[in-house]
């Protein structure tokens, strides 16, 4: 197992950020399947810094797309561009092309230009004008959101919630974790002070060793179960897709390798369901306590099966 590196990132996000573990927990699940985050929470709370912390720890590409409303898919893409000098048409890569991207404020961009990442959040790969180009690997996008802001921004599509293998919170502080972060930022930046404790190899080799991760028929059943009763509740209008339950089923691995343990438990599921389901699900109502309505659905569904 590659735990060491877990350990070693794991710390070296702690050094920037102060954070729960099991949050912490559910960032590293999302970095072992290269999987994507959206980070939802209120200004200043630390979600730049977070993301930042993630890329910081790993030798690798990172790009940040700062998203405003005018920004246009060919900011985020790239372009064809005609050069004199060689006399052809060159493609300039944008800055999708990292292995880790910051959508900073993501619901600022348009829906056009949000749907720029539909194919690069799935597919790993991006077209422009009829080319296709693959993405290196390990590539993973984090998002931000402020989700008490509504003017100048676009809610998110079902289609791009559905590609965000978690949707997390940071919360506020406890007044001791405060304390600490206020001491942390006094007179440096720590984020800055980040160097690199894995490489993308490490990345990749972690994916390979997830695929020795066990997950049993009785498990997979589980989490099918747990999918199927998201559609048939009165109260959703929108259930879960299948690409929530392979989401699911990834997640859950991830967190048996970093727990040290070379199979699933039922405790996995239960742990993810909320972070990794509730973004994809729809109620007839709005705002916090659609999202309220949903967390205890889903609470509800997972309960049946014991740990």
């Amino acid at each position: 197992m590659n735990n060491n590196i877990i350990t070693k990132i794991r710390e070296n996000i702690n050094s920037a950020v102060i954070l729960p573990n099991e949050l912490i927990d559910n960032i590293l699940i999302c970095l072992c399947n290269s999987s994507h985050i959206l980070l939802e929470d209120m200004p200043g709370t630390g979600k730049t810094t977070l993301a930042k912390a993630i890329a910081g720890s790993i030798d690798v590409s990172f790009k940040r797309i700062q998203c405003v409303p005018d920004i246009l898919p060919s900011d985020i893409t790239g372009i064809n561009y005609f050069n004199q000098k060689e006399n052809e048409f060159v493609f300039k890569k944008g800055p999708i092309f990292a292995n880790i991207v910051l959508a900073d404020e993501i619901n600022r961009a348009s829906p056009r230009s949000q749907s720029a990442l539909l194919e690069c959040m799935e597919e790993k790969q991006v077209t422009v004008d009829n080319f296709t180009y693959i993405l290196e690997p390990p590539f993973m996008v984090i998002a931000t959101q402020n989700p008490i802001e509504t003017r100048g921004t676009f809610p998110l599509p079902e289609a791009q919630l559905d590609r965000f293998m978690m949707r997390l919170s940071l919360g506020y502080p406890s007044k001791d974790n405060e304390s600490l972060i206020v001491d942390m930022n006094l007179n440096k930046i720590p984020v800055k002070e980040i160097k690199p404790v894995a490489e993308a190899k490490d990345i990749r080799d972690v994916q390979e060793n997830l695929k020795n991760i066990v997950l049993s028929q009785v498990i997979r059943e589980y989490i099918v179960e747990i999918i199927q009763a998201t559609r048939k509740n009165p109260n959703i209008k929108i259930g879960a897709s299948p690409r929530a339950g392979i989401a699911l089923a990834k997640a859950a691995c991830a967190r048996a390798l970093i727990k040290d343990r070379e199979y699933v438990i039922p405790d996995d599921i239960k742990a993810l369901a909320v972070p990794v389901l509730s973004h994809r699900m729809m109620t007839g109502d709005y705002g916090a306590r659609a999202e309220n309505i949903i967390e205890s659905i889903i609470n509800e569904i997972k309960s049946p099966v014991s740990g």
